[in-house]
C-alpha cells in the first residue's frame, strides 16, 4: 500500500506544485509539503482496499505542520486528475479557514482577550470565605508524630541510650 501511496503522491505533487517535498510519515502514509504556499497534504492508508485518507493543513512559522484542517476518504482507483481536484478543494478550504482566522481584530494577539468596554470583575457576592481550620486528618498526623517522638524520648530516658 505504501508504494502505491508514494506513486500517487509523486503524481499529485507534480500536478499541484512545482516546488514540493514528498516524504513518509510515521503512520505509513505519505506527506506532500509545498513550502512556498505554506500547505501540506497527506495520503494515509485507511485499512480498506484502494482507499486512502486525504488530509490537508498549513505549515506554521518555523516549518512545523499544523493539525489537519480538512480531511476526506478518497478512492485511489480514481484518476490523478480527480484526486488533484479533491486536493485543490481541500487546499481551498484550508485557505478559507486561514482567512477567516485572520479577520480584522483577530490573530493579532494569542491568549485570552478582554472584550472592549468591560470592567474588571468584582468579587462574587455570597457566602464569606471560610477561615482555615485544621482538619481531622492533619490532627491525626500530628498525633502520630507526637507519639513517635514520645516513644523515642521515653526509650532514651528509660534506658539511657540513644534509642536505636
Amino acid at each position: 500500500m505504501y508504494a502505491e501511496l508514494r506513486d500517487r503522491a509523486g503524481e499529485l505533487a507534480g500536478i499541484l506544485w512545482r516546488e514540493h517535498t514528498v516524504y513518509r510519515e510515521r503512520g505509513g502514509g505519505v506527506v506532500i509539503r509545498g513550502e512556498h504556499v505554506r500547505r501540506w497534504i497527506s495520503l494515509a492508508p485507511t485499512g480498506g482496499k484502494d482507499r486512502a485518507l486525504l488530509r490537508a493543513g498549513r505549515i506554521l512559522d518555523g516549518g512545523t505542520t499544523a493539525p489537519a484542517r480538512t480531511e476526506v476518504v478518497v478512492d485511489l482507483t480514481a484518476g490523478t486528475a480527480e484526486l488533484a481536484a479533491v486536493c485543490r478543494s481541500l487546499l481551498a478550504d484550508v485557505a478559507a479557514t486561514d482567512e477567516s482566522a485572520l479577520a480584522p481584530g483577530r490573530g493579532e494577539r494569542a491568549g485570552k482577550r478582554e472584550k472592549p468596554g468591560r470592567k474588571a470583575r468584582a468579587p462574587r457576592p455570597g457566602r464569606p470565605r471560610k477561615e482555615r481550620h485544621t482538619s481531622a486528618a492533619s490532627c491525626f498526623v500530628l498525633l502520630c508524630v507526637a507519639a513517635v517522638l514520645g516513644s523515642w524520648f521515653y526509650g532514651l530516658f528509660l534506658f539511657g541510650g540513644p534509642g536505636y
